[in-house]
């Protein structure tokens, strides 16, 4: 998970400067460090930023950043409060006093990860994480903690309320996979689809995006791009598993962008690796020489996806990008 943290006083930029060190220490990554006053002087490590803090928020969460507040609660409330959608689509929101002493995650607590986030923030600070949901309160189950964890997609969110209700009182929550349909109704299946009865659905996702691009390509022309392919064949991006490329790509501002954006992994292969994925696919003489593979994004879709994948869309080439979709064997 990226991080961008900005502060107001030269004690949020202190508690940031602290904050990274302990993360450089644990070998985790470190926060992107902002600082929005007038007088801050030569503050290295920081950028100094005169964005209005609505449009830096909206910036860094354009990058796939969490933006972290090191703030009054108020401040980041106003500033997101104009772009807040849905729990399981929320960019994830932190804040987080100057005077480290608590750590709120404030928005997309499991959907986006900002309880642990939190959490990791609070032990690397010596700051107390104000952790409000309840499932957490109580320790109890999480049914969309779970369904994160475990690459599922939640198909009626309507049931989390009624399976985490449940999971508060102390009750038990039943689970049943596709292949064991129960003869009562569960609170929670996982299946592409069925006709029992149930609290929440969860399906597995099928897809795997495989990727190919040309250096510095832009972020909206790459989404756009795998957008407009995955809509051609009534794919959703709910449905895709993982992003896939060849490891000399995973930087690629592009590809992470549209990773972090959708919170979908990121896998990157070397070319050896790619060399080695059984299937027909297109050749490039050109990518060859370049990355030492003759095809990325087909090969890379397919190794994604596992042993059984299937090419399902083919390499399609649009302005210096390659996509191509594989089915995972479920």
């Amino acid at each position: 998970m990226k991080i961008a943290a900005i502060c107001f006083t030269k004690a949020g930029a202190s508690l940031i400067k602290r904050w990274n060190d302990a993360a450089e220490s644990a070998g985790i990554s470190c926060a992107d460090a902002y600082i929005s006053m007038q007088d801050a002087g030569d503050m290295p490590g920081f950028t100094k930023t005169e964005e209005p803090l609505a449009l830096w928020a909206e910036n860094r969460a354009s990058e796939g950043c969490t933006p972290v507040f090191v703030s009054a609660l108020g401040i980041a409330v106003r500033a997101r409060s104009g772009l807040v959608k849905d729990k399981l689509t929320d960019v994830p929101v932190i804040v987080m006093d100057d005077g480290g002493n608590f750590v709120i995650p404030v928005l997309s607590g499991h959907a986006g990860g900002a309880n642990k986030l939190a959490v990791t923030i609070a032990k690397l600070t010596g700051a107390i994480p104000v952790i409000t949901t309840a499932t957490d309160v109580h320790g109890a189950f999480s049914v969309d903690v779970f369904a994160k964890e475990n690459g599922l997609t939640i198909r009626n969110r309507e049931g989390i309320k009624r399976v985490s209700a449940k999971a508060v009182e102390g009750k038990s929550i039943t689970l049943s996979f596709k292949d064991y349909p129960p003869k009562d109704p569960v609170d929670v299946i996982i299946a592409d689809e069925t006709d029992r009865e149930y609290s929440l659905l969860l399906s597995p996702k099928p897809y795997t995006v495989g990727i190919g691009s040309k250096k510095g390509v832009a972020k909206t022309d790459l989404e756009n791009a795998v957008i407009e392919v995955l809509t051609a064949h009534d794919i959703k991006i709910e449905q895709v598993y993982a992003i896939c490329t060849v490891d000399r790509k995973e930087e690629e501002n592009a590809i992470v962008s549209l990773s972090r954006k959708y919170a979908i992994p990121l896998f990157g292969f070397d070319a050896p690796l790619l060399q080695k994925a059984e299937g027909d696919f297109a050749s490039s003489p050109f990518v060859e020489q370049t990355v030492g593979v003759d095809n990325v994004c087909e090969r890379a879709a397919v190794l994604g996806a596992g042993a059984g994948a299937e090419l399902v869309v083919s390499k399609t080439a649009k302005d210096g990008i390659t996509v191509a979709v594989a089915t995972r064997k479920l």
